[in-house]
């Protein structure tokens, strides 16, 4: 199941702020966080403490006003507690038997869903993205008890640790050095014994061959990465491949194709696309 919901990125936790009861400023831009690719890291760099994608607008959020290029508009929020109308926000994501939830809101839970904790901060990945959810029901869907599953791009470790509770021996590689350790705290928080490295699909093929490989990463990434997927998978393995704009599918086909890959599915979602195929 696809929620829809707006697309939130914080940097870090609004716990960070001494006080939650302040003004909040925002600076909007028509767009999305896909067409805003060049701006984006100006407005992290420019002191913004998180993005917001939701109707039509970007929006960022900053702790004051700063100077910006890009001819957006500032609208000022007075005296709010904003860390609890953001937890408030972040509401239990449900795909099949998997329920991913703020540590919060754990009594959401339904009665006989399988439960993961996921406190957002630095690291994005909350199961609240489409991509993410990809993954997580593609997963679901393969028999994965007793077998070996790679997580690549893992982030905050969600889609490692959703293969650890459907009874896989679960790892993740990530190049991000903030992500990793979050990982590693998420699989803790969630009592599942699972290896997260810091570095690149090649860093860890000495642990090759694995059952499964789960790769979010952009699509010129998978098309680059083919030949160490190849590399990386045993004969027969399946390959999770999401984070794929809709118009960048072909590239993903056609090294598929180049690598001689088979049952190759591909399922869409809005902009974004899954594709999955056995090696």
């Amino acid at each position: 199941m696809f929620l829809e919901t707006p697309t939130l990125l914080f940097q870090v936790t609004l716990s960070s702020f001494p006080c939650t009861l302040f003004s909040m400023h925002i600076y909007q831009l028509p767009g999305t966080l896909e067409t805003l690719d060049f701006e984006t890291p100006a407005l992290w760099d420019a002191g913004a403490q998180g993005l917001e994608e939701a109707n039509g607008f970007v929006k960022a959020y900053f702790p004051q006003p700063v100077e910006l290029p890009f001819g957006g508009e500032w609208v000022t929020l007075e005296d709010t507690d904003w860390l609890e109308k953001w937890k408030a926000g972040l509401d239990p994501v449900t795909i099949g038997k998997i329920t991913v939830v703020p540590s919060w809101k754990q009594a959401e839970v339904p009665e006989g869903q399988i439960k993961l904790i996921i406190d957002p901060g630095m690291a994005f990945g909350t199961g609240h993205h489409a991509t993410t959810q990809f993954g997580i029901e593609a997963l679901e869907r393969l028999e994965l008890t007793g077998k070996k599953v790679l997580d690549v791009g893992a982030g905050t470790g969600l889609l490692a640790m959703v293969a650890a509770k459907l009874g896989a021996r679960a790892y993740g590689v990530d190049l991000d050095p903030i992500t990793v350790p979050i990982a590693r705290e998420n699989a803790e928080l969630n009592g599942l014994n699972v290896e997260f490295f810091e570095g690149v699909l090649e860093d860890v093929l000495h642990l090759a061959p694995f059952d499964v490989l789960v790769c979010n990463l952009f699509a010129e990434l998978h098309m680059l990465l083919m030949p160490e997927y190849v590399e990386a998978l045993t004969e027969n393995g399946e390959l999770i491949l999401t984070g794929i704009l809709a118009d960048r599918l072909p590239m993903v086909l056609d090294a598929l194709e180049r690598e001689n890959f088979r049952n190759v599915q591909t399922q869409q979602s809005g902009e974004w696309m899954l594709c999955t195929a056995s090696r």
